[in-house]
This record gives C-alpha cells, sequence and structure tokens, in this order.
C-alpha cells in the first residue's frame, strides 16, 4: 500500500508552534490584556480606578486625552519654561524688555534674546532659538505688508492676535508640531506702550509686566511687588526694575553682567533700540551701588534644569 503523501497543510501545521496549554483558561485571558502586563514609566490614575498610559495620547497633538489635555501642547509649553529668562513691563511713556543670553559654550557668542520687529516693536524670546527666527521673520513681514498698504506702523494687538491665530493654528492639524517658544512683545504705537506675551498653546495676554523661562518666578515676585509704580517711572527708572527683575533669574553663582545681560527700550517719539555690552555696564554699576536687588530672596528657587544648544 503506497505510503500517503504530505499536503501543504500537512507541512503547515509541522511549522506552527505547539498549543498553548493555558489558552482556555481565564487567568491567562486576564494577564494578556491587563495594563499591568505592559508596565510603563507614567502611568496616570483615572477616577474610575482605571489606569491610562501617557504614551497612548502624546504621539499626536490632536489626540486629546481621557483628562481633557493636549499633551504635545503641554510639552512644547515646557520648553518655554527651560529657556534662559525674559522680561517685560511699562509704564506711561516707554516700554522695555530684559534678558538673559546664554551662550551653549565658553568658546561660542551668546545667543541673541532680544529681537527688533519694527521701529515701534521688539520681542524676547524665551523656548526654541529657530522657531523664534521663524516667528519674527514672519512679524517682519506683517509689518512691512501693513506699512506698505495702509501708510502706518501696524497696531500691537492686531500683531499680538495673529501671532496667537498662528501658534493656534499649528495644534489643531498632525503634519505640524507647535511651536516651541513663547514671546514678549513690548511696543509704542498709536495708543501708548504695551506688553504682550504669547505661548505655544496659542493664548495671547496683555500684561502691565510679565516674565517668562527658567527662574522666572523670582523675576515676576519682584514685578508683582513694585508693578503700581512703574507707570510713572522715567526711562531710566524702567531699565534698573528690568535689571532687578533679572538679577533674581541669574542661576547659581552666576552674575548677571553686560555679557549675558540685555535690554531692549521703545517709547514715544524713540524707535526700538537695545541697550548691550559696554552701553549696559553704568546701568549695572548704579546696580551694585544698590546692593543688587536680589528679587528672589524669600522665594524657593526652581530647579535648575539642563541646558541645550537648541534652547535660549
Amino acid at each position: 500500500q503506497r505510503p500517503k503523501q504530505k499536503t501543504q497543510n500537512d507541512a503547515d501545521d509541522q511549522r506552527r508552534s505547539p498549543p498553548n496549554p493555558h489558552f482556555h483558561s481565564p487567568h491567562y485571558h486576564s494577564f494578556l490584556f491587563s495594563p499591568h502586563s505592559y508596565p510603563h514609566p507614567h502611568p496616570i490614575q483615572l477616577n474610575n480606578n482605571s489606569i491610562m498610559f501617557r504614551n497612548q495620547y502624546d504621539t499626536d497633538v490632536t489626540v486629546w486625552s481621557p483628562e481633557g489635555r493636549l499633551l504635545q501642547v503641554e510639552y512644547a509649553m515646557e520648553s518655554v519654561k527651560q529657556g534662559s529668562a525674559c522680561i517685560a513691563l511699562r509704564s506711561s511713556t516707554h516700554s522695555v524688555i530684559g534678558a538673559l543670553k546664554r551662550s551653549v559654550s565658553e568658546l561660542s557668542s551668546h545667543q541673541q534674546k532680544i529681537l527688533e520687529i519694527d521701529d515701534h516693536l521688539g520681542i524676547g524670546i524665551a523656548g526654541l532659538t529657530a522657531d523664534a527666527r521663524t516667528l519674527a521673520k514672519w512679524m517682519r513681514n506683517e509689518c512691512l505688508n501693513h506699512k506698505y498698504v495702509y501708510g502706518t506702523a501696524m497696531p500691537t494687538g492686531r500683531l499680538a492676535t495673529d501671532l496667537a491665530d498662528r501658534h493656534q493654528r499649528t495644534t489643531q492639524t498632525y503634519v505640524r508640531r507647535p511651536y516651541g517658544v513663547g514671546l514678549l512683545l513690548a511696543s509704542f504705537d498709536k495708543n501708548g506702550p504695551h506688553v504682550y506675551q504669547t505661548c505655544p498653546s496659542g493664548n495671547v495676554y496683555e500684561c502691565y509686566a510679565t516674565a517668562i523661562g527658567a527662574r522666572s518666578q523670582s523675576g515676576r515676585t519682584y514685578l508683582e511687588k513694585h508693578h503700581e509704580s512703574f507707570p510713572g517711572c522715567e526711562k531710566d527708572d524702567l531699565i534698573m526694575h528690568a535689571l532687578r527683575a533679572l538679577v533674581g533669574c541669574v542661576s547659581g553663582d552666576a552674575e548677571l553682567t553686560s555679557e549675558n545681560g540685555s535690554i531692549g527700550v521703545v517709547g514715544k517719539d524713540e524707535k526700538f533700540y537695545l541697550i548691550e555690552h559696554a552701553e549696559l555696564q553704568p546701568y549695572l554699576d548704579r546696580l551694585e551701588l544698590e546692593g543688587g536687588g536680589n528679587a528672589g530672596g524669600d522665594e524657593e528657587e526652581e530647579e535648575e534644569k539642563e541646558e541645550d544648544a537648541m534652547e535660549t
């Protein structure tokens, strides 16, 4: 009698792994589909005693988490907190921006933190420098187009709103990521001095004074204590307030110097200009005679985070 030939199905059966003896056990299925079988370093406990994992909802900027949060947007806002500090304040006649510049090494120059947009407007940045350059280029084009069409400087409030809309559009499409930079706008237009703050989420705020970036809480505390006196300040007094606020934002044993400090000023009948290096030294000498004026003496300092070459 001729032996039975093996069919293709028989060969496939031999290549298959042996059946799992525990497959029909209910404990096997409960283990296989349990979230505890796949540990994650960042579990989140919900109110209904179930567990969700952050990596399920932070892979795309358009995905909502069950807590009603857009995690990718929150991560972009964290990059602003890691940038070096930047403050802005205004009086009845002037707007001032102060910033701490950061260098990636002793062999490199300090990165520019304050950028001129138009004769009546300048910005301070905290976060990714490359993103800030892209936004600054767009803002300059907007100001030029407005001046070409209408013959006047672009109102700061309109530009700030358009900038916030540009931030917000990146949070509603999966093909782009949010801008990882926060901006402070200081200007003087036909409506007077203005200070605006924007963030990667698309929010925009008009402020009397504000501070963003790493260790900015010390500077913010100083501004909150003295903001009532700002409207009556002269230009030099407003610059001194900006420097006193910046002193509390300097990390570790470092000091505020003419190399790592930068001030931008704009006012009535004054175009936007920068005060740096030798021009800044007289103000620092005056600050030293006053005793430094550390804004964060009684406040607990934030933990210093690692610096990154992309951040400023």
